[in-house]
């Protein structure tokens, strides 16, 4: 079960709920020629290129989890800080995440990755037809501990990403309620790279608020 507060414009209230299904998206930045181009660098160092752009990987619910510490199997693993739809029996609401990754399985296959890795949620929900109007406005942001320095990793407004309206078409039906749906991310600053801590946010710069979230990253050892 996952538990949540909700911010209206005007009060806040708390919200439970229990994942009946969970979508990762992944390649839904808007420009097509960068994702193509991207597509290819990865393909020459071994990760499959996606079916289709974008893709909707299918995860088991259970790997959706609110902690400040993860526990994942080796030392080639790293966040990347993601708009979160959670749609609720009222409507659809935007949340923080992290889509956790197995970068060496990612070679092997993505959709592989996507499942051997928790999905990191913050607690907090702001109400999508509250941001709709600005979404191309807000930004997302995500600072990365490693060896010892906090360093910012990711940052770039959601213009940069398809909206919720943008990725229910391409799925082809609506996300109905209790579905959490990770909605992609933007560029690492200086690569892709493991951290010992990671540091996400969302902020909404024209209501004057933010999101945060942040979880330590535990490398359990690979025993063969």
């Amino acid at each position: 079960m996952l538990t949540f507060t909700r911010f209206f414009r005007d009060r806040t209230d708390q919200v439970s709920m229990t994942p009946a299904a969970l979508i990762v998206a992944g390649w839904t930045g808007r420009d097509e020629a960068a994702l193509n181009h991207h597509i290819e660098e990865l393909a020459a160092i071994g990760v499959p290129r996606p079916s289709a752009v974008p893709v909707f990987y299918r995860n088991a619910v259970t790997n959706v989890v609110q902690t400040d510490r993860l526990e994942v199997l080796g030392p080639d693993t790293s966040g990347e800080v993601e708009p979160v739809i959670v749609a609720l029996d009222d409507g659809l609401w935007i949340g923080l995440g992290s889509d956790h990754t197995d970068r060496k399985a990612e070679t092997m296959g993505i959709a592989l990755s996507k499942q051997l890795c928790g999905k990191v949620l913050g607690a907090a929900l702001w109400r999508f037809e509250d941001i709709a109007p600005h979404w191309d406005q807000l930004v997302i942001r995500s600072y990365a501990t490693i060896d010892g320095a906090r360093t910012l990793y990711q940052e770039g407004p959601l213009a940069l990403m398809r909206d919720p309206v943008d990725l229910m078409t391409r799925y082809g039906r609506a996300f109905v309620a209790d579905t959490v749906v990770m909605c992609g991310t933007i560029g690492a600053k200086g690569g892709i790279r493991p951290a010992a801590r990671f540091d996400m946010e969302l902020e909404d710069p024209v209501l004057g608020r933010r999101m945060t979230h942040a979880y330590d990253v535990i490398s359990l050892p690979v025993v063969s």
